[in-house]
């Protein structure tokens, strides 16, 4: 990450709770930066700054794209041996978010839950996906999945000019949270769904409650089908598997689907269309970001389902400019910080910005 633009990064150390945090905010040029806060047991304090700040980046492209007014930012706590996550430990992080003054808003992310989140809240006000008990949005889970939802409709229509999805088949990877429910749209839309998940009891789940079949989880990327969906783990699109796919198209709810960015190149030369992550999973992040305003579930299910006009503008972007969407969605993101980042430069005659 040397030479790439970072407003600020924050170490943060509690002896007391042995707190051991990083916040990293990439960019405040459309507001506040959003992004969640990962609690993970990493090699190193270097390998827990690198993942916070490709994350932070990450967050500034994805909130840029969902058409949020906010930055990127994102944090993670070290967590040492087996001593869990203490109220101390969150109370304090809260009281170093808090610190920060509104520039860093965080939200749930791998490791860390609602009730973290709601443990964080009484320490600051800059948190977000607190539950519906205090006035948040709890669990974006749903949300994220019906955004993927809105996305795959654009998807349909770059493909085959209809939205329908009846009589497509998709292969979901991964069906915790976000990929059930995903799961239950696409069924109820008409479409002939497999599935697949590490965990057993998952697929038990999905399968009773949607009459869906199931396949072993080391070959769901290899199952013939419309749109392969990774709704899992990072890193499934890569040179093991990309070979193997047998469909015409990627996208599904994961973060950081691509190992690697070439792989997005080795994608459209293997003739599969492909969305990226950032564009299609931000269902959850937009839903979250609302309780800024004070949350009101019509309004951002109205502002998710814009999910559907971004992908599109995505891949008409690719289309058109002869890139691939990776390239495209990328350029979608960086015109709007410049656009609207340069408007919230103006000041009025005593310095006021407008």
């Amino acid at each position: 990450m040397a030479g790439e633009d970072y407003e600020q990064v924050v170490f943060n150390y509690d002896r007391s709770s042995g707190l051991r945090a990083i916040i990293v905010i990439h960019s405040t040029a459309l507001g506040p930066a959003l992004g969640g806060t990962r609690y993970w047991q990493f090699d190193s304090e270097e390998a827990a700054l690198t993942d916070a700040l490709r994350l932070a980046k990450g967050m500034t492209y994805k909130n840029a794209a969902a058409g949020l007014d906010l930055g990127g930012g994102k944090a993670v706590i070290l967590a040492e041996g087996t001593g869990g996550k203490s109220e101390e430990l969150l109370r304090a992080y809260g009281r170093f978010i808090d610190t920060l003054g509104g520039r860093y808003i965080t939200a749930e992310d791998v490791g860390t839950t609602g009730d973290d989140m709601d443990m964080i809240h009484r320490e600051t006000r800059w948190v977000t996906g607190i539950s519906p008990a205090y006035g948040g949005s709890g669990d974006p889970s749903p949300a994220t999945a019906y955004g993927v939802m809105h996305g795959l409709r654009a998807v349909a229509i770059e493909l085959w000019g209809d939205p329908s999805l009846d009589g497509r088949r998709f292969a979901v990877q991964g069906v915790g949270k976000v990929g059930h429910a995903l799961v239950g749209h696409l069924v109820d839309a008409g479409a002939d769904v497999v599935v697949a998940d590490v965990n057993p009891e998952h697929v038990e789940r999905t399968v009773a409650d949607f009459g869906v079949t199931s396949v072993d989880p080391l070959k769901i990327h290899a199952e013939p089908c419309d749109v392969f969906v990774p709704c899992a783990l990072g890193g499934v699109i890569n040179d093991q598997t990309i070979p193997e796919l047998r469909c015409t198209a990627v996208a599904g709810a994961a973060n950081n689907q691509l190992l690697r960015p070439g792989h997005a190149d080795a994608l459209a030369e293997a003739g599969i269309l492909y969305t990226p992550d950032f564009i299609i999973n931000a269902g959850g992040v937009i839903n979250v970001a609302d309780e800024l305003n004070g949350y009101d579930e019509r309004r951002a299910r109205l502002r998710i389902e814009s999910i559907f006009r971004n992908v599109a503008k995505v891949l008409e972007t690719s289309r058109k400019e002869g890139v691939t969407p990776s390239v495209a969605a990328n350029r979608v993101a960086e015109a709007r910080i410049r656009a609207v980042g340069r408007i919230r430069q103006i000041r009025g005659p005593q310095g006021a910005t407008f």
